[in-house]
C-alpha cells in the first residue's frame, strides 16, 4: 500500500468540506446562472426554453431596470459614505481610554445584532406619520407644529431608508476599524508628537495609512451589503413612494417571487453580483498597494 504524502493527506482531510462547499455554494451559484439563460416563468412552466443572453440584453431596454440601477447607485453611494465616515469617527472615539468605554463598545454592537426585517419594522414605527416616536419627540421640543409623514416624499423616504440601513450595518464597520487601530504601534504617535504634528497630521500620516487594509475590507463588505439590501427597504417602504427606493434587490425579489419570472430574476441577481465584483476590484486597485505594511 503506497504511503500517503502530506499533500494527499491534506486533500483527504479537506475532501468532505470541499464536497459540502460544492454542494451548498458552487452548485446553486452555477444553477442560478443556468436559469438566467432561460425564459422560465412558473406561471407558464411548459414555455421554459433556452434563450442565451436575451434576459441580460433585455435589461438595458427596460426602464424599470435602468431606474432601479440609478436608484441603487445613489443608495450605495450614500450608505457607504455615511457608514465609512461614522464608523471612522466612532472607532477613533472608542479607541480612546475613558470611563465606561467597555459599556459603550457593547452598546455600539446592538444594531448589528438586529435582523433586517426587525430593523425595518422598528424604523417604520419610529417614522410613522400618526403615532411615530420621531413626530412625538419633535413636537414636544417645539420643532414642528404638526405631525409629518416622513416616508411619503421621495427624498424623505430615500434618505431615511439609507439612514436605517447605515444604522443596522455600522457596528460591523466599527469593529473592523477598531481592530485596525489596535495594531498601530504607540511609538508612532509618540514620534509624531515629538515632531509637533497636530491631530489632523497624526491622522493623515499615522492612523490613515495603517487603516488602509481594514478600510478596504469595510468598503467591499459595506458595498456588497448596500447592493443586496432588501429586507429593511421592503419592510420600511416597499420600494416606494413610487420608485424612490426601488433598488435592484427589491426589483429582483419582486420579479422572481411576485411575478415568478425566475429567468429574469436570476439575471438581476447576476447583474448585482457582477457590479459588486467590479466595484470591489476598483477598491482593491485603488487602496491595496498604498500601504507599505501588512496587517
Amino acid at each position: 500500500m503506497p504511503k500517503l504524502t502530506d499533500t494527499h493527506r491534506a486533500y483527504l482531510l479537506n475532501g468532505p468540506a470541499m464536497v459540502a462547499l460544492l454542494a451548498l455554494v458552487a452548485y446553486p451559484i452555477g444553477y442560478s446562472f443556468w436559469v438566467s439563460l432561460h425564459r422560465q416563468n412558473l406561471k407558464r412552466p411548459k414555455a421554459t426554453r433556452f434563450i442565451g443572453l436575451d434576459n441580460y440584453l433585455s435589461l438595458w431596454h427596460d426602464p424599470a431596470f435602468l431606474g432601479s440601477l440609478r436608484t441603487t447607485a445613489l443608495f450605495v453611494l450614500v450608505v457607504v459614505s455615511m457608514t465609512v465616515m461614522l464608523a471612522m469617527t466612532l472607532a477613533l472615539v472608542l479607541n480612546e481610554t475613558f470611563l465606561g468605554r467597555g459599556a459603550l463598545r457593547s452598546l455600539a454592537l446592538l444594531p448589528w445584532a438586529m435582523p433586517g426585517v426587525v430593523n425595518g419594522l422598528m424604523w417604520r414605527t419610529i417614522f410613522d406619520a400618526k403615532t411615530g416616536v420621531l413626530n412625538g419627540l419633535l413636537s414636544q421640543l417645539g420643532l414642528i407644529d404638526r405631525y409629518q409623514a416622513w416616508l411619503s416624499s421621495a427624498a424623505g423616504a430615500f434618505f431615511l431608508t439609507a439612514f436605517a440601513q447605515v444604522w443596522n450595518t455600522l457596528p460591523f464597520a466599527v469593529i473592523l476599524l477598531l481592530a485596525g487601530l489596535s495594531t498601530i504601534p504607540g511609538d508612532l504617535y509618540d514620534a509624531a508628537t515629538v515632531d509637533r504634528a497636530g491631530v489632523i497630521q497624526r491622522f493623515r500620516q499615522v492612523t490613515l495609512p495603517w487603516l488602509l487594509h481594514p478600510l478596504l475590507i469595510v468598503l467591499i463588505l459595506e458595498t456588497m451589503n448596500a447592493f443586496k439590501a432588501f429586507d429593511t427597504i421592503y419592510v420600511l417602504t416597499g420600494g416606494g413612494p413610487g420608485d424612490a427606493t426601488d433598488v435592484i434587490a427589491v426589483l429582483n425579489i419582486r420579479t422572481a417571487l411576485t411575478y415568478t419570472d425566475f429567468g429574469l430574476g436570476s439575471a438581476y441577481a447576476w447583474v448585482i453580483t457582477l457590479i459588486t465584483l467590479l466595484v470591489s476590484v476598483g477598491y482593491v486597485a485603488a487602496l491595496y498597494r498604498k500601504g507599505s505594511f501588512e496587517l
